[in-house]
């Protein structure tokens, strides 16, 4: 009998790569890289973390642990004992937990536009103040916080499909869905003093524009990571996976194809 009751994407044959979307996406974001990696020999699960996309909400508060604790579920009932984990944004916090309560589940990390240090006072309190919105049914405000920062300034003139697209993904998401990402985020543990003890081959991607997580992150992250290496996309922004689809798949999969198999 399945355990998890996320709702998930699987696609292609060969070793797996695990995708944890953003915040407040859904698995729809990870479908360039699907198609991609089964091109590739590679065997792609996309989930839609609780409360996001298609995967109900539950009862209980969320937290990275908790999402963490889901998603290894997830990979037992398909009876996967390690995979590549690449992790978003968010997601990217969720893989952090992983690396430090699952090690072995995780055979490489790559990390996508994200960072290991905690929220500071100003953003932890912005986050409660957006999770409050997210409950009384004021979640256009938490949509318009996140939209302006997602994309670099040259995607928003150039490709509005695109940006109209995710807004569409954001506005579907369950509300305590959008509360239980924002408080997981704000009581994130800060991760920077333990990038050390994560030895495995490490890739850190992001993008020269994204204005959710500055550069410096990227490079906290390279210089944190014993066995990382990096792939910084110009004209990028936070959604650098879709914004710049081609580079960003060409990166990965060199990665992919470069690590030991088995």
């Amino acid at each position: 009998m399945p355990t998890s009751p996320l709702r998930f994407d699987d696609l292609g044959d060969g070793p797996t790569v695990l995708l944890i979307h953003g915040f407040p996406l859904c698995r729809r974001m990870w479908q360039p890289q699907l198609r991609t990696l089964r091109a590739a020999g590679w065997r792609g699960i996309a989930p839609d973390l609780p409360g996001f996309g298609a995967s109900p909400p539950g009862e209980k508060p969320w937290t990275m642990d908790r999402y963490a604790d889901e998603l290894v579920l997830l990979l037992d009932d398909l009876g996967l004992e390690r995979v590549v984990v690449t992790g978003m944004s968010m997601g990217g916090y969720v893989l952090m937990n992983l690396l430090e309560h699952y090690p072995r589940r995780v055979a490489a990390a790559v990390f996508v536009a994200t960072r290991a240090a905690a929220d500071d006072a100003a953003g932890r309190e912005r986050r409660t103040r957006l999770a409050e919105a997210a409950l009384t049914e004021r979640t256009e405000e938490v949509v318009a916080g996140f939209e302006t920062v997602l994309f670099a300034p040259a995607t928003v003139r150039r490709r509005p499909e695109l940006v109209g697209q995710v807004r569409a993904w954001m506005e579907q998401t369950d509300p305590r869905g959008l509360a239980g990402g924002l408080l997981a985020m704000r009581d994130r543990p800060d991760f920077l003093e333990k990038l050390a003890g994560f030895d495995l081959p490490a890739l850190v991607v992001a993008g020269e524009e994204d204005q959710a997580v500055g550069t410096e992150h990227y490079r906290a992250l390279l210089e944190g990571l014993p066995l990382a290496e990096g792939c910084l996309l110009p004209r990028g922004g936070h959604l650098v996976n879709l914004e710049c689809e081609e580079d960003f798949n060409r990166c990965l999969v060199d990665f992919l194809d470069r690590l030991p198999q088995g």
